[in-house]
């Protein structure tokens, strides 16, 4: 189970800096975190300036705030900065209705979804007043990692006052290999559902027998269809407050020519969404 020991922000001095140093301060003192805020670009002291103010006005920091001033890509210096500063949990500000989305969500985050040492944390909607996080969904695919997000997902429950998570098993349309074309068809196809929904109920249980899940209400969800873009929707459509996905396996040439599962969560974000590493 991963703890959070020390967060970085990404700041870019956008309309929602305010709002993104608000939300990752309060998550800072949640955790009891150090809170590091990188700056891709030039270094001014009206930005120093006006990143210390918003710090004042922020909650009280439990621990320490360190700014680092770099310039040159991006990607880059995100990634070397995760991986000299030790960080646990890296929260990059998405802009969701701004021209800027597509440059953020699309290609920033892309990348270093897939390079970085540590998880991350994308906030679509961010607050300078706190929205409580009533509903956690996560997934609960079949996957080596999974058993370490779900555990990651109970140990962010705890930490910012989240009372329900529900898992989400995705089982891809051809686990289930019969063609419905009338009534006999259609019962089979029904029988194989339920057998496969017992079988991924079965495999959560058996994770869940190791986490204490006192005070959390815990759902289980099994959904048929394409990976990433069901839970999306699910996510979407249940008004989930926060996503956690495991983070994608180091891509090769096809996932680069066929969207990875990830892709269609990162393309259209639902919700805020954190990516286990």
């Amino acid at each position: 189970m991963q703890n959070i020991h020390k967060i970085l922000i990404g700041i870019a001095f956008s309309p929602n800096l305010k709002a993104n140093i608000f939300e990752a301060v309060r998550l800072a003192n949640m955790f009891n975190a150090e809170l590091v805020g990188v700056h891709v670009g030039a270094k001014s002291q009206q930005k120093k300036t006006d990143l210390t103010a918003l710090l004042s006005a922020a909650d009280p920091l439990k621990k320490s705030f360190k700014a680092i001033w770099k310039e040159g890509n991006p990607v880059d210096i995100i990634i070397d900065t995760c991986a000299t500063e030790q960080i646990s949990l890296l929260i990059l500000g998405a802009l969701q209705k701004e021209n800027l989305l597509k440059y953020y969500v699309g290609s920033i985050a892309r990348k270093i979804t897939r390079k970085a040492p540590c998880s991350v944390l994308l906030l679509i909607k961010p607050s300078i007043t706190r929205v409580p996080c009533n509903h956690i969904v996560v997934n609960g695919l079949k996957d080596d990692r999974t058993e370490e997000t779900i555990k990651t997902a109970f140990l962010f429950a705890k930490h910012i006052k989240c009372s329900k998570i529900t898992i989400v098993e995705e089982v891809s349309q051809n686990e289930l290999k019969v063609k419905v074309s009338d009534d006999k068809t259609l019962r089979q196809s029904t029988i194989k559902k339920e057998r496969l929904k017992t079988r991924e109920d079965q495999r959560v249980k058996t994770i869940l027998k190791d986490i204490n899940c006192n005070d959390i209400t815990i759902n289980t969800q099994s959904i048929f269809g394409k990976r990433g873009y069901s839970i999306g929707h699910y996510a979407k459509v249940k008004r989930a407050d926060l996503l956690i996905m495991n983070a994608p396996n180091k891509l090769g040439f096809l996932d680069r020519i066929f969207p990875h599962d990830l892709e269609y969560i990162l393309s259209q974000l639902p919700t805020d969404v954190l990516i286990v590493k």
